[in-house]
């Protein structure tokens, strides 16, 4: 893996000098799109919407608009928002990991120390494994502020990047049934249907299924041959019996 960036973790007065690695990488395949008369590979241009030309790299900027015109951003003045936190990831306060919402959370990050920071690295992860609390802190990557928990995993320090409040958006036009009444033994019978799918969270035992389906049809035609398609199964019709559909989900549970 190669270090994407290099900094430190501010704790308290303790300086951690450290290297992040992209914890995660994307299981898609890599599809490229092609012109179906001749199979040549599609290219994206930079086209200004004026002179319809292309636009070379070095002579694009960015922009914010106001009104009817735009006040341009050099790279300096991205710098400059944010000068002293550019390399520090700065632990603000400690929270309980839990109370952080999943809708927060983006991606994740792996921490190594450098060389001289490696004791202040296992004291810093050895503290957050014992009082089972996370780092909420600040760094800037990219030149773009943000906002992440800092919280050990396999005896290593992981970043997790996670979203500001104002990213969430708000539920209240989301039509809830909350007035809607359900019976005792209607949410009795929903409590032991989730009794019985419980199970340890095993993350290993879910495979992306899609793409894998995908490489075999993928590898099949490479070879000439016809891949195999699956058959849709139709859906058995629910009634409108709630109480019967749950009912139901439980003993083709049982007999699983």
């Amino acid at each position: 893996m190669r270090s994407i960036w290099k900094g430190s973790i501010g704790f308290g007065l303790v300086n951690i000098p450290i290297k992040l690695y992209s914890a995660v990488q994307n299981s898609s395949l890599g599809l490229d799109m092609l012109d179906s008369r001749d199979h040549s590979r599609i290219r994206y241009q930079r086209i200004n919407e004026k002179t319809r030309k292309e636009v070379p790299y070095d002579k694009i900027v960015k922009g914010y608009p106001i009104e009817d015109n735009y006040v341009i951003l050099e790279d300096k003045d991205f710098e400059d928002a944010s000068p002293e936190k550019s390399k520090m990831i700065e632990i603000e306060n400690f929270v309980d990991i839990e109370e952080v919402n999943p809708m927060y959370y983006e991606t994740s990050y792996y921490s190594e120390p450098e060389t001289q920071g490696r004791k202040a690295y296992a004291l810093l992860m050895r503290a957050l494994q014992k009082s089972k609390k996370a780092g909420l802190a600040r760094f800037v990557l990219r030149s773009t502020e943000n906002l992440c928990i800092i919280h050990p995993v396999n005896n290593v320090i992981v970043i997790t990047k996670i979203r500001f409040a104002e990213e969430i958006r708000s539920s209240e036009e989301i039509l809830s049934p909350a007035e809607v009444t359900v019976s005792k033994k209607e949410l009795d019978m929903g409590l032991a249907l989730i009794n019985q799918y419980s199970s340890k969270f095993e993350i290993e035992k879910f495979k992306d299924e899609y793409h894998h389906e995908l490489m075999k049809i993928i590898q099949a035609k490479a070879k000439g041959k016809r891949p195999t398609i699956k058959k849709l199964k139709p859906a058995k019709a629910a009634g409108d019996d709630l109480y019967e559909q749950l009912m139901q989900s439980l003993n083709t549970r049982k007999g699983a």
